[in-house]
């Protein structure tokens, strides 16, 4: 079996699962965010009155996609939700001031390997950068998660992908994932799992590993794994406080996919509008104009994604006409960033800095664009409409990218 098999296998009691199997397992943890009031409507309307969350220990709400709120109605929610923590003894509530769920539940100490862990949110994903399964859900399945701490899974088949060479300096692992979702496309796993292996996942900090499972749901995938090594415990061991099993896959595991792709010539890349499997190298752009550069989010707001663009920003101004918006994805990222001096040389270059959490990522606040704009942002997505306008343009790309696009006002992936 896969290790992604043996956690379903073990959370739903059994010795073993196969690909294609609907089980019934046990959840570590279940995420709210504050996208998804409809999670305790549905759950006081299935509950009986009175009913209390089967385990409060195994939750946690976190406000991140409208923080601070921008709207009453976003506000209405957060004091409904808080209401909710305090009545069900719910303490793991972090609120405005912590940041990006993805990058909050990591840093807090509850996300490890082994663990069944469902939020409401896509890009749950992630937390396979961490050995764990990780997966995103729904309002209602959520809400029966809350009542019973179960919920029903389809075994995945899993893809291997293979990563090898040596990257070129200043190239990350958002050109890593955006060139292999350009090669592979945006149904290549659709309720799959995968893994990705290789030796430049092997000497990938952890920052950067989260961004490839995070991106592994831009291909359709149901979860993501990276084989936990001495990285991963490095980083749990100083946050998580409990034992923790790193579940082997078997030697003879068949694998329903594999691809290998050899990156030593990974040159930038974007992901030109609308479509996140759309990708080109960044030098082929063509002379776009750029209006505004978003530098945050669950894919581009960690400490080594703001050090990135403070490197190329130092010392220097962004191009007239350009607003380049910075979010830390939490205030642990945003507290270190300014111990680091990276906060304070991104403001002399022209940045607004903003509170942790999502931001303008899905359109909500502090950085919505309008008709006719073009926007180089470090996000996961560049939909139509994503961050404002249906009449904008958005290209995903690195940190680095968006720090040279924001430093001479085009999509640009270097010294011009």
């Amino acid at each position: 079996m896969h290790a992604l098999w043996k956690i379903l296998a073990k959370k739903s009691g059994r010795d073993s699962v196969s690909a294609g199997e609907i089980v019934t397992a046990d959840i570590d943890l279940a995420e709210v965010n504050d996208l998804y009031l409809q999670v305790i409507k549905s759950f006081y309307e299935m509950g009986k009155e009175g009913k209390k969350v089967w385990d409060p220990d195994k939750v946690t709400f976190i406000f991140d996609h409208y923080s601070p709120t921008p709207t009453i109605k976003a506000a209405d929610n957060h004091k409904k939700m808080r209401e909710f923590c305090n009545e069900q003894n719910i303490d793991k509530l972090f609120d405005i001031n912590k940041g990006v769920c993805h990058q909050v539940m990591p840093e807090a100490g509850i996300v490890y390997p082994g663990m069944l862990l469902v939020a409401t949110d896509s890009h749950t994903t992630t937390h396979g950068a961490f050995g764990a399964f990780g997966t995103g859900v729904g309002a209602t399945d959520l809400s029966t998660i809350l009542l019973e701490g179960k919920l029903w899974f389809k075994v995945p088949e899993v893809i291997k992908i293979n990563i090898i060479g040596k990257l070129k300096p200043g190239i990350m692992a958002k050109d890593v994932i955006l060139k292999i979702l350009g090669e592979l496309g945006q149904d290549a796993a659709v309720y799959k799992a995968v893994e990705f292996t290789g030796p430049v996942v092997e000497n990938l900090q952890m920052s950067e590993r989260m961004v490839l499972c995070n991106m592994a749901v831009e291909m359709g995938a149901k979860t993501s794994y990276i084989k936990p090594d001495n990285t991963t415990r490095e980083y749990i061991d100083q946050r998580v406080n409990h034992d923790y099993t790193v579940y082997e896959t078997d030697s003879d595991f068949e694998y329903d996919e594999v691809y290998e792709f050899d990156v030593s010539d990974l040159e930038r890349v974007t992901a030109a509008p609308h479509d996140i499997d759309n990708v080109i190298n960044v030098r082929d752009a063509g002379d776009v104009k750029v209006d505004q550069v978003f530098i945050g989010t669950c894919t581009g707001g960690r400490v080594n994604d703001i050090k990135t663009a403070a490197k190329i920003l130092k010392g220097k101004k962004i191009a007239n006409g350009v607003r380049l918006i910075v979010i830390p994805a939490s205030d642990e990222v945003m507290r270190e960033a300014m111990k680091k001096g990276y906060i304070d040389t991104l403001m002399e270059s022209g940045a607004t800095i903003s509170a942790p959490g999502c931001g303008p990522c899905l359109g909500a606040h502090q950085g919505v664009i309008t008709a006719g704009e073009v926007c180089v942002s470090t996000s996961s997505r560049n939909f139509l409409g994503r961050m404002g306008s249906t009449e904008a343009e958005v290209y995903s790309a690195s940190p680095a990218t968006a720090a040279y696009s924001a430093l001479y006002g085009k999509v640009v992936g270097g010294e011009e």
